[in-house]
């Protein structure tokens, strides 16, 4: 007998004959358990932070006595507590500590900002803007070094959008990129093919470029830091969040959620994928990957915080123009592609990959690898089938971070293997125009192909990459789970008028799984959370509206009335309505 089926017969013997009523109850709903047969039932009864019995009003009120909270839920819905699978909090959440940043959408935009900048930084000093997507400006493509230079001559400028970006003249300057360096690394600094002089676009720009802190900017204390991240969790509760992953956790990011968890203000189920140089010494790495496995976080995790195991990068961006394909990019005055053969950059090559999933796996650690294009996808699941022949990887929840572009191939695959993806529906909403017109509808096939994924059996879960801002919807990138859970449903992208293949669009079950029970299976906890069953933790949201049957666009505007941690609310709407509900 498996230790969750020892647990859910305790839990059945305890309350058949302990007489002792529960600590809460729910009834008068629409409860979406997400469980194997995904029934919907009226009322739950929760005692010392475990589910202890699902079913009708009349079945959960002898559970009911003078004690026990009460929660009349009006009708409303609720669900399993909703789970990002990939956010990188400690980031986001010191983002705008010296001040605000706005929305860009436009060249000017940025230009604008930048101007801003020039009046309070100290000439000499470096202004970085940091992941401001070309994908989600209208002019699709990257400021060029002229304008740049031309709103901030007296300042080094970095316009970096993930491994990628754009350098105006006196950062080039400073790092020595020239005419003669660019020769040298072509595949890193893009030329003008007529002149051969920098344009400004720098790709797997740590190799290349360097930058100097900003002097002028805030450095906040450890509290600071601290109280921010509190913040930002808060928010993420008040959007029904109740568990994330970090995908890529450095050591000072494991401290801060461990001062958290310690002040009893960590109100996410939190786990980690501790950062990892992947071409390192090998080594160095074995000492890192004995380092995290010997953790007592993944030893032996909290239920709130723990490890899971190890994240690098195997390729670049696709929003930046460095994702790995099988095909050629295609010249693009987008993405300043001027080499029709340019496949994009594997930062990994196929014996260095195959090599850290196997000391991964050696060490049941999950793995998992920022793959954007079909080629580094391909090159990760073939690298895990070969590792899977001495070490079954399935075991370990090794995932494909974000797989935005896979084959049918890389699907079968996975699923064969049992690997998990983590993927960020919003990103169809934000990026698929600028995609569409580099790439044409029929190469978006099986980009963030959702249903192939369901209907191939492979455990598909829903995150956002939420990197910088406070804010569900004015984020970089937006972490509001019902936005995803709309634009999976539609397909839906911005600035386009149509559908992106709406084949692989997710019914509404699969919405509900993909944001609950499948990323508690990426997390190593759905034996404790991601659905609502008898033995479970009770986290759950109340929402105020029926996900099963509303109009697909209402799906986006979803409010959350109350999100719950262990049976203890962690959230409360302040509108009356809400009130009501107690």
């Amino acid at each position: 007998m498996s230790r969750r089926a020892a647990f859910v017969v305790l839990t059945l013997l305890l309350v058949s004959h302990c007489t002792r009523a529960a600590d809460l109850v729910l009834r008068g709903g629409k409860i979406v358990t997400v469980d194997p047969g995904f029934r919907v039932v009226e009322a739950m009864a929760v005692r010392d932070g475990r589910i202890i019995q699902l079913g009708s009003d009349a079945e959960i009120a002898s559970h009911v006595d003078p004690q026990t909270h009460v929660v009349d839920l009006q009708g409303r819905m609720v669900l399993p507590g909703l789970i990002d699978s990939h956010v990188h909090p400690t980031g986001a959440s010191q983002y705008e500590a010296d001040h605000e940043i706005p929305p860009m959408e436009t060249i000017e935009d940025v230009l604008g900002y930048l101007r801003q900048r020039v009046a309070v930084v100290p000439k000499g000093e470096w202004i970085v803007l940091q992941q401001v997507f070309i994908t989600r400006l209208r002019e699709q493509r990257f400021p060029t070094r002229a304008e740049l230079d031309s709103v901030a001559p007296d300042h080094p400028v970095w316009f970096r959008t993930g491994p990628d970006g754009s350098a105006n003249s006196l950062a080039l300057a400073e790092n020595g990129i020239d005419k003669a360096f660019a020769a040298k690394h072509p595949q890193h600094v893009a030329v003008d093919p007529a002149s051969g002089e920098p344009t400004g676009v720098i790709r797997q720009s740590s190799s290349v470029l360097k930058t100097r802190r900003d002097q002028s900017r805030k450095q906040l204390s450890q509290d600071e830091l601290d109280d921010r991240l509190a913040e930002l969790i808060r928010d993420y509760n008040r959007w029904g969040i109740t568990g994330i992953i970090d995908r890529n956790c450095s050591d000072s990011a494991r401290a801060q959620y461990a001062r958290l968890l310690e002040s009893g203000r960590l109100t996410t189920r939190t786990r980690l994928s501790r950062s990892l140089t992947p071409n390192a010494d090998l080594a160095e790495i074995e000492q890192r990957l004995d380092e995290i496995a010997s953790d007592p976080l993944f030893k032996s995790p909290d239920p709130r915080l723990g490890v899971i195991g190890v994240k690098v990068f195997e390729d670049g961006g696709m929003l930046t123009g460095s994702a790995y394909f099988t095909r050629p990019w295609g010249t693009s005055s987008i993405y300043g592609i001027v080499d029709p053969r340019y496949r994009g950059m594997q930062f990994i090559d196929d014996d260095r990959l195959e090599k850290l999933i196997r000391l991964c796996a050696s060490r049941s650690l999950a793995f998992t690898a920022h793959c954007q294009g079909d080629a580094a996808v391909e090159a990760l699941v073939a690298a895990y089938g070969r590792v899977n022949h001495d070490i079954p990887i399935a075991p370990t929840r090794s995932s494909i971070t974000h797989s935005s572009f896979m084959s049918e191939k890389a699907i079968a695959g996975a699923a064969k293997l049992g690997v998990g993806v983590d993927l960020q529906p919003a990103w169809l909403y934000l990026d698929a125009r600028t995609l569409v017109a580099q790439f044409g509808q029929n190469r978006l096939k099986h980009f963030i192909p959702l249903r192939s994924l369901f209907d191939a059996g492979v455990v598909a879960g829903g995150g956002s990459d939420h990197m910088q801002k406070i804010g569900s919807l004015r984020s970089v990138n937006p972490y509001n789970p019902f936005l995803g859970m709309w634009v999976a449903v539609t397909r839906t992208a911005r600035w386009h008028d149509a559908p992106i293949h709406r084949e692989q669009a997710l019914t509404r079950e699969q919405m509900l799984r993909f944001y609950t029970i499948n990323n508690a299976w990426l997390m190593r906890l759905e034996e404790e959370i991601g659905s609502l069953e008898i033995g479970k933790r009770a986290d759950f949201v109340v929402i105020d509206r029926d996900l099963l049957t509303c109009r697909d666009d209402e799906i986006r505007d979803t409010v959350v009335q109350s999100t719950w941690l262990d049976g203890q609310r962690v959230f409360q709407s302040q509108s009356q309505s809400n009130r009501s509900l107690d």
